[in-house]
């Protein structure tokens, strides 16, 4: 056996999603970061070697997609591949190459693919060392560092380290968690495998191996839960957990799984009475033989993440991630169940009472969850987080995960570059971490960029070339894809636009001297009977794009009449000039307001054919919040006065997305390109860096954009210029930066020298597809 010691900084264990994040943050801010995977490949669950697809908050709520390393990953991802994602089993070796490739392109981060890790060492409270092997290599590290980070999902590092965790379900009797059971047990979400066909156009046989479990019975899949949704595999509920440990007993389920999984396709291919005539031309191209864990070892961190935390209204001081999954508690047993995971059982219906109990976020992520009580250099991301079992329902998908791994490698440089046990960080460094991570591209629901590096914060004035505002959209706009690819175009007349529940749809509205100017707002509704209806409507005071409460006090209301008959424009003006409005948002600026319309049956507020950029509807739950209506569309309406809500100021509002306002600089759609945006100083600044977020990869899920995509509206090429004149003066613009092909909605563009700069502008001569320059942040820095 060869014995290696190596000495750095951060050591992260774990090559997953989490993990990779983690890493690649802790490099790219100084520390001398060693990466160690014990698989051939990075992406843990995500990757060609298990192939479920990275999901997050945006499945749920509009504008949530996480950002930061993660986002970069996934945007490469779809400008590189040609492969259709679909529900698991979709991916191939270009995503594993995308990530591999960000590992090699980050310096000072070393990387040990197919190493395990084997023993840790401890001493004084603090881990100094872990040993790992490579078996195929015959070579055994030791691997020294300040901080570690424990990534491994099943909890190895924390474990070996004496650390306290926890395994299986907490009883309602300690925590009062509405979805826990009423007494503790042992149990755990199960483990997955995936396949995938291939339709070879032409009749080929599946004979199944004798080994393989045997399904005859139609209502177990059916009216289980477990619906072959589509011929092309990847089913999540292909899944085993109890009676067998999911750490333990590893390998046993792995070959129960390819049992279940060849019983199913057998199922499909000769016996299903919907798919197996469709299936004829169908062969089984690829089966996973690496089970993909939902849950196993939590670490006890700092502070116990529980249910109540994923609905609390106040925000953690430490908040350094969020998520948005609902609480995803798969049944015991998996395919051992009567039935599956509670939602599928009742077909994914939103209003059904499952999916109502289910529904939270977007919610803070604490720090302290991420960082362990016992050891104090120790923090931990991924499914192995301080959580109860039921916070783990919605916290452990990869792309929040995703999130945490990013925090957590932010946090250990932090505590490197201070001198700071990780420990201590939450306490006495959280605003570094904070700070750090937006200047990163991800987004903290509540907290705002106050960074006071960033020059772009000290301008006196931003100004653009043109700016869009808005009107509104309606069901006959022409269609217009404006970053995003739609599952299915929505007609005028699609029947699902029913108020069959309470609806809502935020607006962008302009204040000026502390009044609203909003002055008519107009709907386009349907009345499919016989007789005039009556709608009523109201309209809102928000706090962001996520306030989903109903129980707040109207600005104004009214009752329109709807005649019989289609596509009517009714009218409303509001009264909005009052104390009220002074109060919603003193002086200049802009806000969202929510348009309600209650539920009326018969009536339809119909969908408009394009999405206007941040401005998006839900419909009212059964618990009495909204949840986002379809998949982020925007309802029928007009406004009068168009609202100036895209204005160039938007760049440096500290948010990155539609929030608390629209947030985005927008170039008016009717003047060609090139457009710019500018920020100017009093004095002229030394600038050495320029940080973009260009409009993009925000709004659904990422599951619905097709391969080879790059977002219509991020920028594709652009330049930055700068000049030392001051306003009014003659200006000899200077290019500092030229960038053509883009695709990534984040660039950071360090300069090979600093330049003086009185004025600073981002020059678009180009977008991906819309006519529209878009800009969310510019920062600068010296």
């Amino acid at each position: 056996m060869h014995h290696l010691t190596e000495n750095h900084d951060v050591v992260v264990c774990g090559g997953g999603l989490a993990g990779l994040s983690a890493a690649v943050a802790a490099a790219r801010h100084g520390s001398r970061t060693c990466l160690v995977q014990d698989r051939p490949v990075l992406g843990g669950n995500s990757s060609s070697e298990i192939r479920v697809v990275p999901r997050g908050a945006a499945i749920y709520h509009a504008y949530a997609r996480e950002t930061g390393v993660v986002s970069e990953l996934l945007a490469a991802e779809r400008a590189a591949n040609h492969e259709e994602i679909f529900e698991n089993g979709w991916t191939n070796g270009v995503w594993d190459l995308v990530q591999y490739d960000l590992v090699m392109n980050t310096p000072g981060l070393t990387l040990h693919l197919n190493t395990s890790v084997t023993g840790v060492d401890v001493a004084g409270g603090r881990i100094t060392s872990v040993t790992a092997r490579t078996a195929h290599a015959e070579t055994e590290l030791t691997l020294t560092g300040d901080v570690f980070v424990d990534c491994t999902g099943d909890g190895v590092v924390a474990d070996l380290a004496g650390c306290e965790w926890r395994m299986g379900t907490e009883g309602a009797d300690e925590f009062d968690e509405p979805h826990a059971p009423p007494a503790a047990n042992d149990n755990v979400m199960g483990s997955s495998i995936h396949f995938k066909t291939r339709d070879v156009g032409y009749p080929v046989a599946f004979e199944p191996p004798s080994w393989a479990v045997e399904y005859d019975d139609a209502s177990f899949f059916y009216r289980g839960g477990r619906r072959p949704s589509t011929l092309r595999g990847g089913f999540w509920w292909i899944e085993i957990g109890v009676p067998w440990h999911t750490i333990r007993d590893n390998e046993r389920i792995r070959h129960e799984l390819t049992r279940h999984a060849l019983g199913v396709w057998d199922w499909i291919k000769n016996k299903d009475p919907k798919l197996r005539e469709r299936a004829a031309t169908y062969a089984l191209d690829w089966i996973g033989q690496l089970p993909g864990k939902r849950e196993s070892r939590r670490i006890m961190g700092q502070h116990l993440m529980t249910e109540h935390d994923l609905r609390r209204a106040e925000p953690f001081e430490d908040e350094i991630a969020y998520g948005g999954w609902n609480i995803d508690l798969h049944t015991p047993g998996g395919l051992l169940a009567p039935t599956s995971e509670p939602t599928a059982a009742e077909g994914h219906d939103p209003s059904a009472s499952a999916a109502v109990a289910a529904y939270v976020g977007p919610f803070g992520i604490p720090l302290r969850s991420l960082t362990a009580k016992d050891v104090d250099n120790l923090l931990m991301a991924g499914r192995n987080v301080s959580a109860t079992h039921v916070a783990l329902g919605s916290v452990r998908v990869q792309n929040t995960t995703a999130l945490m791994g990013q925090a957590a490698g932010t946090a250990a440089a932090v505590a490197v570059r201070r001198g700071l046990t990780a420990a201590r960080v939450p306490a006495e460094a959280v605003d570094e971490v904070q700070q750090t991570l937006l200047r990163d591209g991800c987004f903290l629901p509540n907290v705002l960029n106050t960074d006071a590096d960033d020059l772009a914060r000290r301008a006196r004035a931003v100004q653009a070339s043109s700016e869009a505002v808005l009107h509104g959209a309606g069901p006959h706009d022409p269609w217009r894809a404006e970053g995003w690819d739609r599952r299915r175009k929505f007609g005028p007349d699609d029947p699902a636009d029913e108020l069959t529940a309470r609806r809502g749809q935020w607006i962008g509205a302009e204040v000026a001297d502390g009044r609203f100017t909003l002055r008519e707002i107009e709907v386009c509704l349907s009345n499919d009977g016989d007789e005039e209806r009556e709608v009523a409507v109201s309209l809102l005071p928000v706090d962001h794009i996520w306030d989903y409460r109903v129980d707040r006090e109207p600005l104004a209301t009214t009752t329109l009449r709807v005649p019989p008959g289609r596509h009517h424009w009714l009218p409303w003006r509001p009264e909005l000039g009052g104390a009220a409005a002074a109060e919603a948002l003193p002086g200049t600026g802009h806000r969202y307001l929510r348009l309600d319309l209650a539920a009326t049956p018969g009536v339809r507020w119909h969908t408009a054919s394009r999405v206007e950029p941040g401005h998006v509807s839900a419909f009212q739950m059964a618990s009495g919040q909204l949840r986002r209506f379809r998949d982020g569309v925007t309802a029928a309406f007009r406004v009068s006065p168009p609202q100036r809500c895209y204005g160039p100021g938007n760049v440096l509002s500290g948010e990155t997305r539609p929030h608390r306002s629209v947030n985005l600089w927008r170039s008016d759609p009717a003047v060609p390109l090139p457009q710019w945006v500018a920020a100017e100083w009093d004095e002229p600044v030394a600038l050495r860096t320029v940080q973009l977020t260009f409009a993009g990869h925000l709004i659904r899920d990422y599951e619905v954009y097709g391969p080879f995509y790059r977002d219509p509206q991020c920028a594709r090429d652009y330049t930055v210029e700068v000049t030392e004149a001051a306003p009014g003066e003659p200006a000899e613009w200077r290019p500092v930066v030229t960038v053509t092909g883009n695709h990534q909605p984040r660039r950071r563009h360090e300069l090979p020298e600093p330049v003086r700069a009185r004025r600073v502008r981002v020059v678009v001569q180009a977008t991906n597809g819309d006519p529209s320059a878009a800009l969310y942040e510019l920062r600068c820095y010296g």
